[in-house]
């Protein structure tokens, strides 16, 4: 009994503790919310092209264990029957000196084939095609990895857009309520006759014009929405909700630093070697018929004249065995050889020209991601500085109308002047961020931020 009453007493205090200990959990969880790092890790996982790369590299692992073989013994076996419309006889002076008819074929044939080839020389064919499979493989992970910094990139673009669309459709969103209020104002101005219709007209209109403005900032909302479960293959109308992220930390390199940067992590660079790589080896590999081709092959064969190959009458030899070495060589094509393997080096030239190609793209890109970059964060710091000002500068103007000192037209403009700058000053913020998303893409660098 006290036994008993201890066991469930330690149970009782076991399940206390559990229930007490917190569990890591998620933003997400918690929140319902995406963080930046959640939506990058459930675009990876669901993203269909990642998982195409992958099958990729699955049929290249594939394709160069298949060419391992190729260096192998290949077996073989045969079984088969004749049925001949009569046996073959042949006189053969028996003893006595008395001729008798010697069944040499029987009518009835069973016979047995196994056989090995082994490839000797092929004109470095089999090490050439074993080349390109590895090569191909390296190219395949590769391009898995740049599938894969692709997906990121998308990711990190679909966030801060939505981000920006948030706070663009805030800004319309006040900016109305801004308009409803002037409006507000003129009208009860106006009807005590202390302002002309003009002003109440303006205001009208003003506020119009800002209600149209929030429409398309509430469409523009859904649609990065959209494009965001489209890249998490979630049902395009589901909610979406992330975390907000209004800091933001400088880009402290130069140009320079860029571009050895790119030199050095762009994965392309290193897909442009490995097919020059290729086109090297299959320029090889047409030079093959300039060589013969040797192989040693074996077999042994058994006959009879029932099922089990046994033997019989008419089989003077029931089993018997060989082992050969071929050498083959088309040494006359009407230069066939010759105009394959021309072929080959222009493709081996073309190659080289990509590689090239894509260098100086790549420069290109990174000077583009460079300049966009340094232009979105100078433009943050400037209209930060403007947007306490457009603030104040509003507010007096409206204190300003109250008192009959200014005009509806001036709390118009101060109004617009607040909107373009907290515009832009959102603009300029989600741009900075998708702008150095694309700079670390142009230079290779998987950072998540």
């Amino acid at each position: 009994m006290i036994r008993t009453q201890l066991r469930s007493l330690v149970f009782s205090i076991c399940i206390s503790f559990l229930i007490s200990c917190p569990v890591p959990v998620s933003a997400q969880e918690t929140t319902g919310a995406f963080n930046l790092f959640e939506t990058i890790e459930a675009a990876l996982k669901a993203n269909l092209g990642l998982k195409q790369s992958r099958e990729e590299v699955n049929a290249a692992l594939a394709t160069k264990k298949a060419r391992t073989t190729n260096f192998l013994p290949t077996l073989s076996a045969r079984y088969g029957y004749i049925r001949r419309d009569k046996p073959t006889t042949q006189f053969l002076a028996g003893p006595g000196g008395q001729a008798t008819d010697v069944i040499i074929n029987p009518e009835d044939e069973y016979n047995f084939v196994t056989s090995f080839t082994q490839p000797i020389f092929t004109g470095f064919a089999l090490i050439n095609q074993y080349k390109i499979a590895s090569l191909g493989l390296d190219v395949a992970e590769i391009s898995e990895k740049l599938t894969r910094q692709d997906v990121i990139l998308d990711a990190k673009n679909a966030y801060f857009s939505i981000l920006k669309s948030q706070k663009l459709m805030a800004v319309a969103e006040d900016t109305v309520k801004q308009a409803t209020g002037q409006k507000e104002v003129a009208e009860n101005m106006y009807q005590v006759g202390m302002s002309p219709l003009n002003d109440l007209l303006q205001s009208q209109v003003q506020l119009a014009n800002d209600k149209q403005r929030f429409i398309t900032a509430q469409n523009n909302l859904e649609i990065s929405k959209s494009q965001f479960n489209t890249l998490l293959r979630r049902p395009v109308n589901s909610a979406v909700a992330i975390v907000d992220i209004l800091d933001y930390t400088p880009f402290e390199y130069d140009i320079n630093y860029c571009l050895i940067q790119a030199n050095q992590n762009r994965l392309e660079l290193e897909v442009a070697d490995l097919e020059v790589q290729i086109a090297q080896k299959d320029y090889e590999l047409s030079k093959r018929d300039y060589f013969p081709s040797i192989d040693l092959t074996g077999t042994w064969s058994r006959r009879g004249t029932d099922w089990d190959v046994d033997g019989g009458e008419g089989i003077a030899d029931k089993d018997f065995w060989d082992i050969r070495a071929t050498a083959n060589w088309n040494f006359w094509e009407w230069g066939r050889t010759r105009y394959g393997v021309k072929e080959k080096l222009s493709r081996l030239s073309q190659a080289n020209y990509r590689k090239q190609d894509i260098l100086d793209n790549i420069e290109l890109e990174v000077k583009q991601a460079f300049l966009r970059t340094k232009e979105t964060e100078k433009n943050i710091t400037t209209v930060e500085k403007a947007i306490e000002q457009a603030k104040e500068n509003l507010r007096i103007t409206e204190e300003r109308y109250k008192e009959q000192e200014s005009t509806t037209t001036d709390v118009l403009v101060a109004q617009t002047l607040l909107t373009e700058t907290m515009t832009n000053y959102y603009n300029a913020l989600y741009d900075f961020k998708i702008a150095k998303a694309v700079l670390y893409r142009a230079i290779g660098q998987e950072i998540l931020e």
